[in-house]
């Protein structure tokens, strides 16, 4: 399960990283390196999901659902290891049908607990997918008319450690501008 949620943490991240580079203007090019500086900005992704409110909310229900199906599954497996732990403690005085019928009982008890188990994190993998679906179509859909409304011809996207760019003067950060942005129509949407 907490497999689940630091995946959720890095596919919200690879999303920003890779679905930021947005080219919208139809301004016609320039030839100076001025103006096309001035058309091209970039996102810090980290910090965009870091105070994106809405990022921050599918976050903190995602961790909540999956501390609940871990804290469902561990009652389910104790429950499971009492049964056979009573099991191993009165098979001396069973016989050998009680033991096989016993035994049969909890292995079928077993294998539906990882089932149970498999059930789960697929549903909780499946959330997670749509939520990080509807994560990158309100970042996209914000950055392309954000960048048309400022004339920007691209936006890149900067995460420390794991970045095309390389070098970007920070005049061209536009990441506080976009959260604001994102945090505003997410509040309008509540």
């Amino acid at each position: 399960m907490k497999k689940g949620l630091n995946y959720l943490s890095k596919l919200g991240i690879g999303l920003a990283l890779s679905a930021l580079v947005v080219a919208c203007s139809k301004q016609t090019p320039s030839a100076s390196t001025e103006k096309t500086a001035q058309t091209i900005v970039y996102v810090n992704s980290d910090s965009l999901l870091s105070k994106y409110e809405y990022f921050k909310s599918i976050r903190s229900r995602f961790e909540e659902k999956s501390k609940k199906a871990q804290a469902d599954l561990t009652a389910k497996g104790t429950a499971f290891q009492r049964e056979v732990a009573q099991y191993q403690q009165q098979a001396n005085g069973m016989s050998a049908d009680q033991r096989a019928v016993t035994e049969e009982r909890l292995a079928r008890k077993q294998q539906e607990l990882a089932a149970y188990n498999q059930n789960a994190s697929n549903a909780l993998a499946n959330e997670e997918a749509a939520e990080n679906e509807k994560l990158y179509e309100k970042v996209s859909e914000f950055l392309k008319k954000f960048a048309k409304d400022k004339g920007y011809k691209m936006v890149l996207t900067y995460s420390k450690g794991n970045s095309a760019v390389l070098f970007a003067d920070e005049s061209l950060d536009v990441t506080q501008e976009v959260v604001d942005g994102l945090n505003k129509a997410y509040k309008q949407e509540k």
